[in-house]
């Protein structure tokens, strides 16, 4: 039931239905909907013509003609009238009941546009969240672990995260974020220092050691406490463990089902089966990411799942310092993670079956 953000063009691709932000004559009319009515051919108008109408926030289905989706659900959004007029709820309605056909018709992909944020002037910062939640509360209530919607947009303007969001997230990249070519001109330095001049080369590397380094350095030892027998087996047990072994240990000790897990990671239940019964499946670095965040790990967990699955957190990858920020922040709504990744240009975290 994964949710995905796309930049594409809707009218190629290739699912079982594309949703398009119609009028209410269904006749055809600028933007996404006059796209989908040159792509799909006369055909699509003249089966338009037999529905009479649409009435704002329902839905209603065509074949998709010429175009590679086999339907196109047609609904018809608000216009935005400064909030007063129901607006959001219309939206929202969009949404749910254009799902709602889809299921009806056996679709198990559909893709969606932003509704109304065209020439019907609805807020762009306000109808991502609702056709985000929108669309994860219909598949949740339904229980539809099968279909995959994918929110089409052409571009980060397409929604706006809050300004404060941004400007803090902006902040915390340009504090962390060391390019390669930077690493690569430290470590040079420094290996020629080491060469010529190990003490200078000794505070050199003092110098450049980040917080992370200063809080794990070498410490006196204490005094020894008083402290139960460690559980050497279980020690060893997660030692051995690859991601997916820690992964489920990590479900049972959270105490929530396998299902609540790939749903909040926005992950595939086909991924996650293939993931559960295969240990020495590797994963990708964001399917990962979405699990640390399904199971709000903290920042010294994320790490050492990362390290199960052959990756590391690093601060040469901005999307691994955005990831980071929210894990410290204690903000572990993938959806919202996802649009700031989106805002960035950055890959997105979740992922569907290979």
């Amino acid at each position: 039931m994964p949710v995905q953000i796309i930049r594409q063009d809707i009218t190629k691709m290739h699912v079982d239905a594309i949703v398009n932000a119609a009028n209410e004559s269904l006749l055809g009319g600028g933007g996404v909907d006059g796209a989908i009515h040159r792509a799909a051919g006369p055909q699509l108008l003249e089966e338009c013509i037999t529905l009479g109408g649409c009435a704002t926030g329902e839905a209603k289905a065509t074949k998709g003609y010429r175009l590679p989706a086999k339907y196109v659900i047609h609904t018809v959004g608000p216009i935005w009238q400064g909030g007063l007029e129901g607006e959001k709820e219309l939206l929202a309605a969009c949404y749910r009941n254009s799902l709602r056909l889809a299921k009806e018709l056996g679709c198990e992909s559909v893709a969606m546009p932003m509704i109304s944020t065209g020439a019907y002037g609805f807020p762009k910062e306000l109808a991502f969240p609702i056709a985000m939640d929108t669309v994860r509360q219909f598949l949740e209530n339904e229980d539809d672990d099968d279909m995959i919607v994918y929110l089409v947009v052409f571009g980060p303007s397409a929604f706006r995260v809050s300004l404060e969001l941004f400007r803090d997230v902006h902040s915390f990249i340009d504090e962390n974020y060391v390019d390669e070519n930077s690493n690569r001109r430290l470590e040079n330095t420094r290996r020629g220092l080491w060469h010529t001049a190990p003490k200078e080369a000794a505070y050199y590397d003092a110098s450049i050691m980040d917080e992370e380094e200063i809080e794990f350095a070498p410490k006196p030892p204490a005094a020894p406490l008083m402290s139960a027998k460690p559980d050497w087996e279980e020690l060893l047990r997660q030692t051995d463990e690859g991601f997916s072994g820690m992964l489920l240990r990590k479900i049972d000790e959270k105490g929530i089902t396998d299902a609540d897990c790939y749903k909040r990671a926005n992950v595939d239940r086909k991924l996650f089966h293939k993931i559960k019964t295969q240990p020495g499946y590797k994963p990708s670095k964001t399917t990962v990411f979405a699990f640390i965040v399904a199971l709000e790990l903290p920042i010294r967990e994320a790490k050492e799942m990362l390290e199960k699955a052959g990756f590391s957190m690093t601060h040469s990858s901005k999307l691994d310092i955005v990831v980071e920020y929210f894990i410290l922040h204690g903000r572990f709504d993938i959806m919202e993670i996802n649009e700031v990744l989106f805002t960035f240009d950055l890959p997105l975290l979740g992922s569907v079956a290979a």
